[in-house]
């Protein structure tokens, strides 16, 4: 006996025989269609277990049955056959029908209709229910049908939702009615139930709350605050006839969260009363939740008044001005509410699922139906098909996305059907897996094809999610009858404004220009544009950023490797689409240089590339080339090519501030060496040689390795005659060079450009331009002021002579960490000074609080608070022996100069303020002075800073924060 089990697929054949002997079914035929059962062990303890507690009726079984359930199955095989098909795949219906094993009739041939009921024969079906239990038994004995009906193949996805919701609709008119005979004085209230959600739009679950939503209305001669009591009675009974947990379970949980104001909100509420919120108040994606406002319960007249005063306004919230702001914000707002251990599980909520398709469809829906009522319908799969009538979507693509939300939604259905639990996540056991595997019908490793045929469904969602927007664009404005889909232009241009575009009629004309024609070029424009859009879509600047598309694709379109490369390598392509919206920096690289774009998509190349490597490559091209003007033009390049990776890899999010900072000095070291060499070289032929060693020692920024995209280099120049040299014919050479290196790296090119500042020398313009290691030595002796020697903490001799570099480095160590500190007269002198700027150096009309630089508690503060530690200190604390902020900042804490707390919060405000800066410069191309003013602007820096889209106002809560807490340590620390 068990070993023919076994090979019928039991999984535990010995048990089954024990289950069998016990419960007296004996009948083969029986055991071989229970074999067949999603799970069959689940199925014959469901059966064995329904065998005992049927027989156990007694005089309460029907006396037109056959005396066994074992007899009754096998005279009735349809019956079989659903009674099989429920207990293989729900445990929770199994149990309900051992506990009330008469509902087992309800099955039989003779009592349960093929063809799905609607809510009205529903609420006849439950007329005779009187109290809330026994609308429980009722509802499960109604679920056990629908998911024979279903199970069994004799309902499709479509029939059975709307069945689920039908029932719902009923047992909330049944649940209203027993309400009603409760709350005294019922009748002075109207009261209509308005589905909202997926019950609303005839798409329910098996388990799921039931979205809704109160209106009320008071009854002829009624005071209106009265019948506001009483209506809220009956709402309240009617969600908690629906809601309490008893012995018979729940049904499930009545959701009224979706009213104006939400649980703050009055619970009831008259039509006007709604009309007035909708009209003032609601969010756009309160809007996008009427799309599925449907009366099921209560007063017919009353639930009719409602959909028709809100619906028009549904129909304009694409007008609004927030529309895609409120609309991005949502849909953002799921994402980040899922646990991350449960992203990839997600059935509902996760990348490719359910949401992204009613997200997707619903939008549509609103920017169209604006104009065509023949959209607006509730549910999603209905939505599809008259996106595809009206032209909206290609027909191919919308049964693509049909069948993959089909099948999403048959998966959640069966994973709720197990135990009558609402849940959306992918289950991880293997046994359950294979018994949902097979109620959808694969037989062959069920577990294993269920989950492939997922992920597969997932990246077609995924896919069509940006096609259903984008694609139809590009028919628009081309020659094309996809599908038989043509969108006009009006309706085209409406589309684009909604999805953020704010100058569509030249989008459109963008779009045309990259995708109309019979070139190979267009006809990969057309694969990529779609994802194109919808990346810049998601961008501060998407018009810009489809505009340098395709200043891009014309200047590299004939390339051979450039749309290869974007539509073959598809982070290439994202990554161009977020550096072309969103920085405008990035851009003029780019368009300057787009063989830039060959980097994208390639980690190893999208890195930094090191001093050492970067100086080899400078010096190789000065040297080479004997023209000068050709030699600097080549170095030039290669600092745009460089400056361009570091740009890059920073708006894709790949570089720390300080990792900036390094990567940018680097570049301007490498680009001052081969510039020192070619003007070297250029004075040498002008004047036959050059009798002297030359350096550069690198300031302010540039020097503490802490180099902006905006920044220029300060330096000084350094010479040293040669032996023998006439001093005079030195210093005129090393002027010549020192003027030659700041030209040439000055004019006018295809890279940004490059000042090379010297006011920071010794007598600052005054002073001569180059001077000699002597001349510096007797300068810093006799005239030599406190502010020069916190200039000092950032010079890095590190570009010309080596053996001059090390000895200026000598010669300025001992100023700028003076062996015994600084004294009380000097930090008092640093404080004078400090406050000076900080009075006169603010520009006029500046906002102290926002300055991102001389602003209370900005870079500048942080600074001198820093570079004052290092100059009291430094002669005694190794670590502070530094030009860099950060690394001096720390070695005050490790040498208990300042607390941990402290530090951290001056590191906190001089990091955000540096990022802001940076990031200013990479969206406008300009210099930043302040917080950005313009919101579109904050918008921008908030975006590639990693705030989100929507993140404009918190980068600037967060900035005031910071710099706040960084003004109080900086007022004890510094001022003392």
């Amino acid at each position: 006996m068990s070993g023919w089990l076994a090979r019928l697929g039991f999984t535990d054949a010995d048990s089954a025989v024990t289950l069998l002997d016990g419960c007296g079914i004996g009948s083969r035929e029986i055991v071989e269609r229970v074999s067949q059962g999603a799970d069959p062990d689940l199925a014959l303890r469901s059966l064995c277990a329904l065998a005992k507690a049927y027989a156990g009726l007694g005089e309460e079984r029907p006396a037109d049955t056959a005396p066994t359930l074992e007899q009754m199955l096998e005279a009735d095989p349809e019956m079989l056959t659903r009674l099989v098909a429920v207990l293989g795949a729900s445990e929770a219906l199994g149990e309900f029908l051992v506990r009330h094993p008469a509902a087992v009739m309800d099955l039989r041939a003779t009592t349960m209709p093929l063809e799905p009921r609607d809510q009205a024969a529903y609420e006849v079906v439950l007329s005779d229910v009187t109290d809330g239990d026994a609308l429980r038994i009722a509802y499960r004995r109604q679920l056990t049908q629908i998911a024979a009906r279903d199970l069994t193949r004799h309902s499709s996805y479509e029939e059975t939702s709307a069945e689920l919701s039908d029932l719902a609709g009923a047992t909330l008119a049944t649940a209203l009615r027993l309400a009603c005979a409760e709350v005294e004085g019922a009748e002075q209230a109207r009261l209509a139930v308005i589905a909202m959600g997926k019950c609303g739009g005839r798409e329910l679950n098996y388990v799921s709350d039931v979205d809704v939503v109160f209106v009320h209305a008071p009854a002829d001669g009624v005071d209106e605050q009265r019948a506001t009591r009483v209506a809220t009675r009956l709402a309240s009974t009617l969600m908690r006839i629906c809601s309490d947990h008893t012995r018979e379970g729940t049904i499930w949980e009545v959701d009224a969260n979706l009213r104006p104001e939400g649980k703050d909100g009055p619970l009831v509420r008259m039509v006007s009363s709604h009309v007035a919120y909708y009209e003032r108040w609601a969010s756009t994606w309160e809007f996008q939740a009427l799309l599925k406002a449907r009366p099921v319960a209560g007063d017919v007249e009353l639930g009719r008044e409602y959909v028709d005063a809100l619906m028009p306004k549904v129909w304009q919230a694409v007008t609004r001005p927030h529309f895609v702001g409120d609309t991005r914000a949502m849909r953002r707002r799921v994402i980040d509410n899922i646990p991350s251990e449960q992203l990839d599980r997600e059935l509902k909520l996760g990348p490719g699922g359910l949401r992204d398709v009613e997200f997707a469809v619903q939008l549509l829906q609103l920017v169209h139906g604006r104009t065509d009522e023949r959209l607006r319908v509730r549910s999603t799969t209905a939505a599809l098909r008259a996106l595809v009538d009206g032209g909206y979507v290609g027909r191919t693509d919308g049964a693509a996305m049909t069948e993959a939300y089909t099948f999403l939604r048959m998966f959640e259905h069966r994973i709720q059907l197990d135990r009558l639990r609402r849940t959306h996540l992918v289950p991880t056991d293997p046994g359950t897996l294979r018994m949902i595997g097979r109620t959808l019908a694969f037989r062959t490793d069920p577990a294993a094809n269920l989950l492939k045929e997922w992920q597969a469904q997932r990246r077609e969602v995924l896919r069509l999610h940006h096609k259903l927007f984008y694609r139809p664009l590009l028919d628009a404005v081309a020659a094309m009858p996809a599908d038989a889909l043509r969108l006009t232009p009006e309706a085209a241009q409406a589309r684009l404004e909604a999805l953020g575009y704010n100058d569509p009629r030249a989008a459109l004309i963008h779009i045309a220009a990259l995708t109309t024609g019979v070139r190979r070029s267009a006809a990969i424009q057309r694969q990529l544009m779609p994802a194109m859009l919808a990346w810049f879509a998601e961008s501060p600047n998407p018009d810009g950023g489809l505009l340098a598309f395709r200043k891009v694709s014309e200047s590299l379109g004939a390339t051979h490797w450039y749309l290869r490369k974007l539509r073959d390598e598809g982070a290439g392509a994202e990554q161009l689409a977020k550096l072309l919206a969103g920085s405008a920096y990035a851009t003029d690289l780019i368009l300057r240089a787009p063989e830039a774009v060959a980097i994208l998509g390639d980690d190893a190349e999208l890195a930094p590339r090191g001093l050492e490597r970067i100086v080899t490559e400078t010096r190789s091209a000065a040297r080479r080339h004997e023209d000068p003007a050709e030699a600097i033009r080549t170095v030039r390049r290669v600092r745009r090519r460089e400056l361009s990776r570091v740009a890059t890899s920073d708006v894709l999010g790949r570089l720390d501030i300080v990792d900036v900072g390094h990567a940018l000095s680097d570049i301007g070291v490498a680009t001052l060496e081969a510039a020192l060499t070619v003007a070297t070289r250029t004075v040498a032929a002008q004047r036959g040689d050059v009798p002297t060693r030359m350096s550069v020692v690198l300031m302010g920024r540039l020097g503490g390795r802490e180099a902006g995209y905006g920044s220029d280099a300060d330096v000084m120049f350094v010479h040293d005659p040669l032996p023998g040299a006439d001093e005079s014919a030195a210093s005129q050479s090393a002027t010549a060079v020192a003027t030659e290196l700041r030209r040439i790296l000055a004019g006018a090119g295809p890279d940004p450009a490059f000042e090379v500042d010297a006011d920071l020398r010794p007598e600052g313009r005054s002073g001569p331009l180059v001077r000699t290691l002597a001349s510096y030595r007797a300068y810093y002796a006799r005239w030599s002021m406190v502010w020069e020697a916190q200039a000092l903490l950032r010079a890095a001799p590190v570009v010309g002579d080596p053996e001059l570099s090390a000895a200026f480095r000598d010669l300025i160590d001992p100023l700028r960490w003076p062996a015994d500190g600084v004294s009380e007269h000097d930090v008092r002198e640093i404080r004078r000074i400090k406050a000076r700027v900080d009075s006169e150096r603010l520009p006029r009309g500046a906002d102290p609080a926002t300055h991102l630089k001389l602003g209370r508690g900005g870079i500048a503060d942080v600074e001198w608070t820093v570079q004052l530690m290092q100059m009291q200190h430094a002669h005694d604390v190794e670590g502070l022996r530094t030009t860099e902020t950060l690394p001096a900042l720390h070695a005050g804490v490790d040498a208990g100069l300042i607390s941990a707390d402290d530090a951290t919060v001056l590191e906190d405000a001089w990091r955000l303020a540096s990022r802001i800066r940076n990031g200013y410069v990479l969206l406008r191309n300009r210099p930043a002075v302040s917080l950005p003013s313009n919101a579109n602007d904050r918008a921008g820096v908030a975006w590639l800073l990693g705030y989100g889209i929507d993140g404009g106002e918190h980068m600037v809560d967060d900035y005031l924060r910071a710099t706040r807490r960084a003004r109080q340590v900086v007022e004890r620390l510094f001022w003392g």
